[in-house]
C-alpha cells in the first residue's frame, strides 16, 4: 500500500508531466527520429525548469527530495510518450555532481551526460576509472544521445571524472540505434577532467530502476493502443476485439504488465525504506529484469496483434518495440541482472 502523502506526490507529477508528453501523439517523436542529438532542447529545458532532474536530490543541492517512487511514476509517464530526452541519465549524472556544474545541469543550462559502460553487457562500470595528473584515460560504450552533450562524466567502479564534450582527446563514435536515436562509442585518451570522489553504484541502481519504470509507460501505451485497435478493427461484421483468441492474448499482455508494475513498485519502496543495501540492490535487478522481457515480449505481441499494417513504419505501434529494444538494454539486460540477482540473493529465492 502507497502511503496518502506518497500517492499525492506521484499525482501531482503525472499532472505536470501532461503539459509534456502527449499521451497517444507520437507526431513530435516520429520528427526528432535520426535527427542529431535526437532530441528537442526546448523540451529538455521546459523538463528542467519544472525540475525533473532534481527530483531526487535533497534540497540542500537544489532539489526536491522527493523518494524513487514518484520519481519512477515520473519515467513511467515520460516513456508512455516514448520521450527521447534524456532524463534518467541526467538524473544518474545529477546525483554525482556538485557545485556551479550540478546548478547548471539542474537548470538546463549545460546537459551533462554519464559514460559507464565498459563492456556491451553490465549493470555497472568494470573496471577502475584512470585519472593521473588532471588526465583521463577511458573507453565507454553505448551513451545516449550524446551529440547533445556539453560534458560527460566518466564513471568507473568507484568515482568519476568531469570532462568537457569539447576536450582534447575525447573521440565519438556514434551509431543510430533501433529508435532512431543514437548511441556512441568514446574515447578519452590522456583527457583533461576533473575527478569526483564518489561511489556511483547507488545512482546507477536508480536508473536502472527508474529505466524499468520508462519500460512499464512504454507498455502502457503499447497496451492501450492494441487495445484500442482491437475495438476498431472490424472483420467479419464484427470488432476482431471480440473474437476470444485475441482476447486471450491481450489478458496476457495486460499481466504480464501488471506483474512488472509491481516489481518496479516494491523495488521502489524498499529502496525509499532502506536505502542501498543487498536486498534493495537485488529488487532492482529483479524489477529490471523482468521489465526488460515483458517490454519486448509485449510490443512484439502488440505488433502480431495488429496484423500486417504493425509491421509498416508508419504504424506507431511499431515505435514501442523500437524503443523497447534499446531501453531493455539500458543499464543491464534482462540476463545480466538475473545473474546480478542470483549473485545478491540465491538463498532466499530457493526459500
Amino acid at each position: 500500500m502507497i502511503p496518502d502523502d506518497v500517492q499525492s506526490s506521484i499525482d501531482m507529477i503525472r499532472e505536470s508531466a501532461r503539459g509534456i508528453v502527449s499521451h497517444g501523439d507520437l507526431t513530435r517523436v516520429r520528427k526528432l527520429r535520426f535527427t542529431d542529438p535526437g532530441f528537442d532542447r526546448k523540451t529538455w529545458d521546459k523538463m528542467c525548469d519544472m525540475g525533473w532532474v532534481a527530483l531526487r536530490l535533497p534540497e540542500d543541492m537544489g532539489g526536491v527530495d522527493l523518494g524513487l517512487l514518484p520519481y519512477c511514476a515520473l519515467v513511467s509517464e515520460i516513456g508512455r510518450g516514448l520521450l527521447p530526452e534524456p532524463l534518467v541519465p541526467a538524473a544518474l549524472a545529477a546525483a554525482l555532481l556538485e557545485g556551479d556544474t550540478l546548478t547548471a545541469h539542474l537548470s538546463g543550462d549545460k546537459l551533462v551526460l554519464p559514460a559507464w559502460q565498459d563492456s556491451r553487457d553490465a549493470t555497472g562500470p568494470e573496471k577502475p576509472l584512470t585519472v593521473e595528473n588532471g588526465k583521463v584515460s577511458a573507453t565507454k560504450f553505448y551513451v545516449p544521445v550524446a551529440g547533445g552533450a556539453d560534458a560527460f562524466l566518466v564513471i568507473g567502479t568507484y568515482g568519476a571524472a568531469l570532462v568537457p564534450a569539447d576536450a582534447e582527446g575525447v573521440t565519438v563514435s556514434a551509431e543510430q540505434a533501433q529508435d532512431g536515436t543514437t548511441l556512441a562509442h568514446i574515447t578519452f585518451d590522456n583527457t583533461p577532467g576533473t575527478a569526483i570522489d564518489i561511489d556511483p553504484n547507488p545512482a546507477l541502481a536508480e536508473a536502472a530502476l527508474a529505466t524499468a519504470a520508462y519500460l512499464l509507460g512504454l507498455m502502457d501505451g503499447a497496451l492501450d493502443m492494441t487495445v484500442a485497435y482491437l475495438k476498431d478493427r472490424v472483420q467479419f461484421g464484427r470488432s476482431i476485439g471480440s473474437f476470444q483468441v485475441l482476447q486471450h492474448m491481450a489478458v496476457d499482455l495486460r499481466l504480464e504488465l501488471e506483474v512488472s508494475r509491481a516489481s518496479v513498485e516494491n523495488a521502489a519502496q524498499l529502496w525509499d525504506r532502506d536505502g542501498p543495501t543487498s536486498e534493495t540492490y537485488a529488487a532492482i535487478s529483479r524489477a529490471k529484469a523482468r521489465a526488460s522481457q515483458s517490454a519486448l515480449k509485449l510490443t512484439r505481441e502488440a505488433i502480431q496483434l495488429h496484423g500486417g499494417i504493425g509491421f509498416t513504419d508508419e504504424h506507431d505501434i511499431g515505435l514501442y518495440l523500437r524503443k523497447a529494444i534499446l531501453m531493455a538494454a539500458q543499464f543491464g539486460s534482462a540476463d545480466c541482472h538475473r545473474k546480478t540477482y542470483a549473485a545478491l540473493k540465491p538463498i532466499e529465492e530457493e526459500a
